[in-house]
């Protein structure tokens, strides 16, 4: 839409689709599409919103076996308003997911895997800090790879247990607004000094049609973006976070994992909804290569 409705006013549109997604589901279907056995844990409630989602998730060859239903909240939901020339704004629902708990994600599941994904961090009630501390720890003793992504409410006031986590992930991965919200800076260069103070191991923090800065050690990184005709926003975070964890299965370095990264999260503009435009594995091959990513680097 073009603007928004003012006060007392009706807006009519063309429609209002309905689509699968949230954080974990977006990354699942995102990383099936690049070739990759994925299995998602999460609750959902009992009502048609998690049937839906399910039988998306099936449909795309992602496994469901770990996802727990609950009778105490409905599906989890979340309102994009699209407005022409703006940010999208979001309205959402906790719902389902203030019932999944630490105790959900199987350590024997856990120890089987490559990488395990963490989205929506701060969007999920239910994970106790000290419990997830400690299952990051497994992780890092299993060797599995922990990528963690966070979503913030405006009154978000949970530093000190950010800080506990943070020396135990491996790829943690706020946007712009997310770092300031956090370190209360504006440089991104600043912003990824705090995080590695605080024990973060890479950070790369993700600015939109600006790019990417990618911290590692006393290392920087700085990423432009690919050419893309947005059609919607939604979901490019999620796809560049596939695109890095594709990138990480494939033994790829920052940089890879940058470009691997913003072909996705420029792919999923290209149409309405989170997944639908995201790259297969041979589009994005293909994209990146007839597609410079401008990336510089310096020192912290």
């Amino acid at each position: 839409m073009r603007e928004l409705p003012r006060e007392g006013m009706l807006l009519a549109i063309d429609g209002m689709p309905v689509k699968a997604g949230g954080c974990a589901a977006n990354v699942a279907i995102d990383l099936v599409k690049q070739g990759h056995a994925v299995d998602i844990v999460g609750c959902l409630g009992r009502d048609p919103a998690a049937q839906t989602l399910r039988s998306t998730l099936t449909a795309h060859g992602v496994g469901c076996d770990q996802l727990a239903t609950t009778d105490q909240y409905p599906t989890s939901r979340t309102v994009v308003l699209l407005v022409e020339g703006q940010d999208r704004r979001f309205i959402h629902v906790f719902g389902a997911n203030r019932a999944l708990t630490v105790d959900h994600i199987s350590r024997e599941w856990v120890a089987g895997l490559k990488v395990l994904y963490i989205g929506g961090l701060f969007a999920l009630p239910g994970l106790d800090p000290a419990a997830l501390r400690d299952l990051l720890i497994f992780c890092r003793t299993m060797g599995v790879i922990t990528v963690v992504d966070v979503v913030m409410t405006q009154s978000w006031q949970s530093r000190g247990e950010l800080n506990a986590l943070l020396p135990h992930i491996d790829y943690f991965l706020p946007n712009d607004d997310e770092a300031h919200l956090i370190t209360g800076l504006t440089d991104p260069l600043a912003q990824l000094r705090f995080f590695r103070h605080a024990g973060a191991h890479t950070v790369i923090i993700t600015q939109g049609k600006s790019g990417a800065y990618a911290g590692r050690g006393g290392d920087y990184w700085r990423s432009g973006t690919y050419p893309a005709k947005v059609v919607d926003p939604s979901g490019s975070g999620d796809a560049f976070g596939a695109g890095l964890i594709a990138a990480i299965h494939r033994g790829g370095d920052l940089p890879d994992l940058l470009r691997y990264g913003s072909a996705l999260g420029a792919s999923a503009t290209r149409a309405v909804g989170t997944t639908d435009g995201v790259f297969t594995a041979s589009e994005a091959a293909a994209f990146i290569a007839a597609n410079n990513l401008p990336i510089t680097m310096g020192k912290l």
